[in-house]
Protein backbone atom coordinates (compact mmCIF):
# COMPACT_ATOMS: atom_id res chain seq x y z
CA UNK A 1 0.00 0.00 0.00
CA UNK A 2 2.89 2.37 0.86
CA UNK A 3 4.16 1.70 -2.72
CA UNK A 4 0.85 3.04 -4.21
CA UNK A 5 0.81 6.21 -2.41
CA UNK A 6 3.88 7.18 -3.47
CA UNK A 7 2.89 6.38 -6.99
CA UNK A 8 -0.14 8.31 -6.38
CA UNK A 9 2.08 11.12 -4.69
CA UNK A 10 4.58 11.32 -7.36
CA UNK A 11 1.80 11.31 -10.40
CA UNK A 12 -0.29 14.11 -8.11
CA UNK A 13 3.20 15.89 -8.19
CA UNK A 14 3.87 15.71 -11.80
CA UNK A 15 0.34 17.27 -12.33
CA UNK A 16 0.62 20.04 -9.93
CA UNK A 17 4.45 21.31 -11.58
CA UNK A 18 3.02 20.90 -15.24
CA UNK A 19 0.28 23.17 -14.19
CA UNK A 20 2.26 25.45 -12.43
CA UNK A 21 4.21 25.20 -15.68
CA UNK A 22 8.18 25.05 -13.75
CA UNK A 23 9.06 22.03 -16.16
CA UNK A 24 11.46 22.11 -18.27
CA UNK A 25 9.94 22.62 -22.40
CA UNK A 26 11.89 19.85 -23.55
CA UNK A 27 9.87 17.84 -21.17
CA UNK A 28 6.83 18.13 -23.40
CA UNK A 29 8.59 18.01 -26.99
CA UNK A 30 10.13 14.76 -26.62
CA UNK A 31 8.12 11.56 -26.05
CA UNK A 32 9.20 10.62 -22.62
CA UNK A 33 6.10 8.67 -22.40
CA UNK A 34 7.29 5.66 -25.01
CA UNK A 35 10.64 5.97 -23.48
CA UNK A 36 9.37 5.28 -20.32
CA UNK A 37 6.91 2.49 -21.45
CA UNK A 38 9.88 1.00 -23.17
CA UNK A 39 12.39 0.73 -20.10
CA UNK A 40 8.82 -0.51 -18.12
CA UNK A 41 8.73 -3.53 -20.19
CA UNK A 42 12.59 -4.12 -20.32
CA UNK A 43 12.35 -3.99 -16.36
CA UNK A 44 9.58 -6.00 -16.32
CA UNK A 45 11.14 -8.97 -18.23
CA UNK A 46 14.50 -8.54 -16.13
CA UNK A 47 12.59 -8.66 -12.89
CA UNK A 48 10.62 -12.27 -14.23
CA UNK A 49 13.75 -13.65 -15.32
CA UNK A 50 15.79 -12.93 -12.54
CA UNK A 51 13.70 -14.02 -9.91
CA UNK A 52 14.46 -17.86 -9.65
CA UNK A 53 11.88 -18.62 -7.24
CA UNK A 54 9.15 -17.24 -10.06
CA UNK A 55 10.83 -19.06 -12.81
CA UNK A 56 10.77 -22.55 -10.50
CA UNK A 57 6.80 -21.65 -9.63
CA UNK A 58 6.10 -21.41 -13.49
CA UNK A 59 8.23 -24.75 -14.22
CA UNK A 60 6.69 -26.65 -11.33
CA UNK A 61 2.80 -25.64 -11.26
CA UNK A 62 0.12 -28.25 -11.98
CA UNK A 63 -1.73 -27.33 -15.01
CA UNK A 64 -5.03 -26.53 -12.67
CA UNK A 65 -3.43 -23.65 -11.24
CA UNK A 66 -3.64 -22.13 -14.65
CA UNK A 67 -7.42 -21.84 -14.04
CA UNK A 68 -6.87 -19.25 -11.78
CA UNK A 69 -5.80 -16.48 -13.68
CA UNK A 70 -8.09 -17.77 -16.63
CA UNK A 71 -11.18 -17.44 -14.06
CA UNK A 72 -9.94 -14.10 -13.10
CA UNK A 73 -9.26 -12.17 -16.90
CA UNK A 74 -13.30 -13.77 -17.92
CA UNK A 75 -14.50 -12.48 -14.47
CA UNK A 76 -12.73 -9.30 -15.25
CA UNK A 77 -13.67 -9.05 -18.69
CA UNK A 78 -17.84 -9.47 -18.04
CA UNK A 79 -17.76 -7.17 -14.42
CA UNK A 80 -15.47 -4.83 -17.12
CA UNK A 81 -18.55 -5.04 -20.09
CA UNK A 82 -21.34 -4.71 -16.80
CA UNK A 83 -19.59 -1.36 -15.77
CA UNK A 84 -19.88 -0.38 -19.31
CA UNK A 85 -23.36 -0.74 -19.48
CA UNK A 86 -23.88 1.25 -16.02
CA UNK A 87 -21.09 4.13 -16.37
CA UNK A 88 -21.92 6.82 -19.42
CA UNK A 89 -19.16 8.92 -21.17
CA UNK A 90 -16.55 6.16 -21.72
CA UNK A 91 -17.23 3.55 -24.42
CA UNK A 92 -16.80 0.25 -23.73
CA UNK A 93 -13.27 -0.76 -25.37
CA UNK A 94 -11.79 1.90 -23.13
CA UNK A 95 -13.56 0.62 -20.15
CA UNK A 96 -12.38 -3.14 -20.95
CA UNK A 97 -8.73 -1.92 -21.28
CA UNK A 98 -8.45 -0.22 -17.87
CA UNK A 99 -10.08 -3.55 -16.78
CA UNK A 100 -7.68 -5.36 -18.25
CA UNK A 101 -5.06 -3.46 -16.42
CA UNK A 102 -5.28 -6.33 -13.59
CA UNK A 103 -4.03 -3.54 -11.08
CA UNK A 104 -0.77 -3.28 -12.61
CA UNK A 105 -1.44 0.82 -12.95
CA UNK A 106 1.78 1.45 -13.68
CA UNK A 107 2.15 0.02 -16.98
CA UNK A 108 -1.54 -0.16 -18.17
CA UNK A 109 -2.34 3.83 -17.37
CA UNK A 110 0.82 4.55 -20.12
CA UNK A 111 -0.58 2.08 -22.94
CA UNK A 112 -4.25 3.73 -22.39
CA UNK A 113 -2.59 7.10 -21.99
CA UNK A 114 -0.73 7.26 -25.09
CA UNK A 115 -3.54 5.06 -27.16
CA UNK A 116 -7.07 7.02 -25.71
CA UNK A 117 -5.55 10.16 -24.69
CA UNK A 118 -4.08 11.59 -21.54
CA UNK A 119 -7.93 11.50 -19.28
CA UNK A 120 -8.23 8.00 -19.76
CA UNK A 121 -4.67 7.34 -18.71
CA UNK A 122 -5.71 8.48 -15.22
CA UNK A 123 -8.50 7.09 -15.01
CA UNK A 124 -6.81 3.51 -15.60
CA UNK A 125 -3.99 4.68 -13.56
CA UNK A 126 -6.66 5.64 -10.37
CA UNK A 127 -9.11 2.73 -11.57
CA UNK A 128 -6.43 0.29 -10.97
CA UNK A 129 -4.96 1.83 -7.97
CA UNK A 130 -8.06 1.35 -6.07
CA UNK A 131 -8.33 -2.57 -7.46
CA UNK A 132 -5.08 -2.90 -5.29
CA UNK A 133 -5.88 -0.58 -2.39
CA UNK A 134 -9.42 -1.98 -1.67
CA UNK A 135 -7.84 -5.56 -2.09
CA UNK A 136 -4.83 -4.52 0.76
CA UNK A 137 -7.94 -2.73 2.90
CA UNK A 138 -10.72 -5.80 1.89
CA UNK A 139 -8.83 -9.08 2.02
CA UNK A 140 -10.30 -10.24 5.04
CA UNK A 141 -13.76 -9.43 3.99
CA UNK A 142 -13.18 -11.02 0.66
CA UNK A 143 -11.93 -14.20 2.27
CA UNK A 144 -15.24 -14.41 4.32
CA UNK A 145 -17.64 -13.79 2.03
CA UNK A 146 -15.85 -15.36 -1.13
CA UNK A 147 -13.58 -17.78 -0.29
CA UNK A 148 -9.73 -18.13 0.05
CA UNK A 149 -9.35 -17.54 -3.90
CA UNK A 150 -11.10 -14.26 -3.79
CA UNK A 151 -7.89 -11.69 -2.98
CA UNK A 152 -6.02 -13.37 -5.54
CA UNK A 153 -8.32 -12.65 -7.90
CA UNK A 154 -9.19 -9.03 -6.63
CA UNK A 155 -5.16 -8.61 -6.47
CA UNK A 156 -5.11 -9.13 -10.33
CA UNK A 157 -1.49 -9.32 -11.01
CA UNK A 158 -0.49 -7.20 -7.33
CA UNK A 159 -1.24 -10.89 -6.13
CA UNK A 160 2.58 -11.48 -6.73
CA UNK A 161 3.69 -8.67 -4.91
CA UNK A 162 2.14 -5.52 -3.08
CA UNK A 163 -0.82 -8.03 -1.89
CA UNK A 164 0.74 -11.16 -1.55
CA UNK A 165 1.32 -10.20 2.07
CA UNK A 166 -2.43 -9.93 3.13
CA UNK A 167 -3.32 -12.98 0.67
CA UNK A 168 -0.88 -15.27 2.64
CA UNK A 169 -2.59 -13.51 6.14
CA UNK A 170 -6.24 -14.01 5.58
CA UNK A 171 -5.76 -17.06 2.69
CA UNK A 172 -3.28 -19.11 4.53
CA UNK A 173 0.00 -19.77 3.08
CA UNK A 174 -1.02 -22.82 0.77
CA UNK A 175 -2.88 -19.99 -1.70
CA UNK A 176 0.78 -18.12 -2.01
CA UNK A 177 1.95 -20.00 -4.89
CA UNK A 178 -1.04 -19.90 -6.51
CA UNK A 179 -1.12 -16.07 -5.97
CA UNK A 180 2.63 -15.90 -7.51
CA UNK A 181 1.83 -17.85 -10.60
CA UNK A 182 -1.82 -15.81 -11.18
CA UNK A 183 0.25 -12.74 -10.39
CA UNK A 184 3.23 -13.58 -12.76
CA UNK A 185 0.67 -14.90 -15.44
CA UNK A 186 -1.62 -11.63 -15.43
CA UNK A 187 1.12 -9.63 -15.51
CA UNK A 188 3.05 -11.16 -18.63
CA UNK A 189 -1.03 -11.12 -20.17
CA UNK A 190 -1.24 -7.11 -19.50
CA UNK A 191 0.22 -5.72 -22.42
CA UNK A 192 -0.70 -7.66 -25.14
CA UNK A 193 -4.20 -7.91 -23.62
CA UNK A 194 -4.82 -4.03 -23.28
CA UNK A 195 -2.80 -3.24 -26.62
CA UNK A 196 -5.22 -6.53 -28.52
CA UNK A 197 -8.35 -4.41 -27.07
CA UNK A 198 -7.54 -0.83 -27.99
CA UNK A 199 -6.60 -2.17 -31.10
CA UNK A 200 -9.99 -3.75 -32.07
Amino acid sequence: MKGSLIVLAIFLLGMVLAYLGVLPQQMEEYDLSTASLYFLMFMVGVSIGVDEHAISILKSVNYKIVLVPIGIVVGTILGSLLVSIIVKGIDTKNVLAIGSGFGYYSLSSIFIGRASGNEMGVVALLANMIREISTLMLAPLYVRLFGKLAPVAAAGATSMDTCLPMIMKYSGKDVAIIALFSGIALTVLVPFLVVFILSI
